[in-house]
């Protein structure tokens, strides 16, 4: 039985884990590629597969709850302007959660987590 199990506490308390979640959130989408470990990737791609959704509804509310969790006034507005209308025709599916193998120091399971369209495949796209 999962009780009690709904969310992965990541070994950290409420204000610690929040903050790490709008740390990576932020690096993901202005980066739009980054290397963690698995299990915040994991975690990570929960959260960033809900603020892309907010990206699609593009109206005020959406786009102050978006900003209400991330804080960033340069990455909600890339979020709402440029990502959101990249998955404006998906459901789904936005971020992969690619496993890289082993850290060196520590021997924790990394991942690369990124968004599934990457700018340069849709202007690829666009040439064509």
């Amino acid at each position: 039985m999962r009780h009690l199990n709904r969310v992965k506490k990541l070994n950290r308390t409420k204000s610690h884990r929040q903050a790490l979640l709008k740390n990576l959130a932020i690096s993901l989408f202005d980066h739009e590629s980054i290397k963690t470990t698995n299990t915040k990737a994991m975690v990570l791609k929960g959260v960033a597969d809900r603020l892309i959704t907010l990206a699609k509804r593009k109206d005020l509310h959406s786009l102050r709850q978006a900003f209400a969790f991330l804080r960033n006034k340069q990455v909600v507005k890339k979020l709402f302007t440029d990502i959101g209308e990249r998955y404006a025709s998906i459901n789904g599916g936005y971020t992969r959660v690619l496993k890289m193998g082993r850290r060196k120091g520590d021997n924790a399971p990394m991942a690369i987590i990124e968004l599934t369209q990457k700018k340069e495949t849709v202007d690829k796209k666009e040439k064509k």
